[in-house]
């Protein structure tokens, strides 16, 4: 049975967390993310875990029917990774002081840039002729779009960074270079909010 209001299936259990898919259409494993999200929010309250915005970034669950709407709980989990990154952040200021948290999101910006600034079409390992991989002129885009970002502060929101994505191409990018250049995006887009 469908509430009307939510959107949620009722079945004498508490409403879902996230309104569900209907249809054909999948969504993320309601169970997988609900057991996910309250570990995050055990973790969270436990400050001596080393659970951290890492560990949310990477989240992945199965896709059924009927699961929960995948942009929704993608949200969530980007706000749950906010608030992780922002609590490491003050943890580090406290335990090194502001100047040592700066540089050391400096050295890892420059990494990135370092990585970025290579020509265009080199910027990552490609794959071989017969494996799909990232389509190199999109990422080689968003490579200069992170670039002049970090060089020279033109605008972009972590939400962008977090939500690329690429179509594939024989020959491409290779898929976890790229993936971890952007998490790493992230991570310094968090260090200096």
């Amino acid at each position: 049975m469908v509430d009307g209001d939510t959107g949620s299936r009722t079945t004498g259990q508490a409403p879902a967390a996230f309104a569900l898919t209907s249809g054909r259409t999948r969504g993320y494993h309601p169970a997988a993310v609900d057991t996910f999200l309250e570990s995050a929010r055990a973790a969270f309250e436990d400050e001596r875990t080393d659970f951290g915005a890492d560990d949310v970034r990477v989240a992945s669950f199965p896709l059924v029917k009927h699961g929960y709407v995948i942009s929704d709980v993608d949200a969530a989990l980007a706000r749950v990774e906010d608030a992780f990154a922002s609590r490491a952040r003050e943890r580090a200021v406290r335990q090194r002081g502001v100047e040592e948290w700066v540089a050391h999101a400096r050295e890892e910006a420059q990494i990135v840039l370092d990585r970025l600034s290579r020509p265009p079409r080199q910027r990552f390992a490609r794959t071989g002729v017969l494996t799909f991989g990232y389509r190199i002129d999109e990422v080689d885009h968003a490579a200069d779009r992170i670039a002049a970002f970090l060089r020279d502060g033109d605008a972009l929101m972590v939400e962008q960074v977090r939500g690329a994505a690429f179509r594939m191409q024989r020959g491409g990018y290779r898929e976890e270079q790229v993936d971890a250049v952007l998490d790493a995006t992230v991570e310094v887009m968090l260090a200096v909010r």
